[in-house]
């Protein structure tokens, strides 16, 4: 009896000529990779993140996706390669950057919603008009002439103010109201109003306006190129904030990616770039490590990889192969139980 294998086989020879590989899917696209600086995951993503692609990590608070990406953006950074922060909501801590090893002064840090700081600016080339003198006894505080010179045209004022004001005390005839016409009768199914309850308006306030501001900065970011790695920060919005995102828009960051051979990373709590995403990580709340039950020593993270779009090396397979669910941990401790 002939195996699955050999029948695939032979349909396959049989529609080669109709329909060209009608049973087999499309290559992957092989993209270099840059190390995340985590051995573990660098382990499970074969090399580290994409080059050129949209990533995005998931996770809720205290998840490690910022301690993730900061990471990252270290490794970038002290290759001598300059990387942008986009902060929607502006919780980047610059000291914890540092202290994880990021060069700050290779990174531009985009502080979203915050009212830009109006200064003085310093007057140059004009002269600044002297204090006028004391006031003579006798003149009004303005300095001007006597109170005889003012008092000239006065009575022409007051004429021309009781001519042109409204008299009060005459009764205005009243306006009779148009007649309205006639409506006329429908014949036909008549059609009830949608009901402004159902209507989906959408989000107004900080948040909403924070992301587009954060949107318009990024696409303004990957218009200019330069940057080895641009992250967006949208990890303290809720979902009904990123999920109204268009799809478009991050159709045209991927496209943007890759053509300037640049990282994009996407911090967010829920996933909302869909297919345009080239890898998807989910990482679970960490777990707290202690010492005798009083003495915390650290962290443990958990990540799986929920989508991978891309190959690595020059060897492709053209076959499907089986997915399973891929997981790895890492360990953050803290300064007092050893070294990280």
């Amino acid at each position: 009896m002939p195996t699955a294998q050999h029948l695939r086989a032979q349909i396959e020879a049989n529609l080669a000529k109709r329909i060209p590989s009608a049973l087999t899917p499309s290559p992957k696209i092989a993209y270099t990779v840059a190390p995340t600086g985590i051995r573990e995951i660098d382990e499970l993503l074969h090399g580290g993140f994409p080059i050129g692609a949209l990533s995005e990590i998931v996770g809720p608070e205290c998840s490690g996706r910022t301690s993730l990406a900061l990471t990252f953006v270290a490794n970038l950074t002290q290759a001598g390669k300059v990387c942008a922060w986009v902060d929607v909501s502006d919780i980047l801590h610059p000291e914890s950057a540092a202290a994880l090893g990021v060069d700050l002064s290779r990174l531009l840090w985009i502080r979203c919603g915050r009212a830009r700081e109006s200064a003085p600016l310093p007057v140059r080339g004009l002269r600044l008009a002297e204090k006028p003198p004391n006031p003579k006894p006798g003149l009004p505080q303005g300095g001007g002439a006597h109170p005889r010179m003012e008092a000239e045209g006065l009575s022409a004022a007051v004429s021309n103010l009781l001519t042109t004001a409204p008299r009060c005390t005459e009764t205005q005839p009243k306006t009779q109201p148009l007649p309205k016409p006639p409506i006329p009768k429908q014949t036909g199914p008549q059609l009830t109003p949608f009901p402004s309850s159902q209507v989906k308006a959408a989000p107004k306030g900080k948040s909403w306006s924070r992301l587009e501001q954060g949107l318009r900065v990024s696409d303004l970011l990957l218009q200019a190129g330069g940057f080895g790695c641009i992250v967006l920060d949208m990890g303290s919005l809720n979902a009904e904030y990123a999920l109204r995102v268009p799809l478009a828009t991050w159709f045209r960051f991927r496209a943007a990616a890759e053509r300037l051979q640049s990282n994009v990373l996407l911090l967010t709590q829920h996933a909302c770039s869909r297919n345009s995403a080239g890898l998807v990580l989910r990482l679970d709340p960490a777990n707290v490590l202690g010492k005798g039950g009083t003495i915390f020593t650290g962290l443990e993270h958990r990540v799986e990889l929920a989508r991978q779009r891309f190959a690595q090396g020059n060897v492709l397979s053209l076959r499907k192969q089986p997915q399973s669910v891929q997981t790895a941990q890492w360990q953050v401790k803290s300064v007092w139980a050893g070294q990280r």
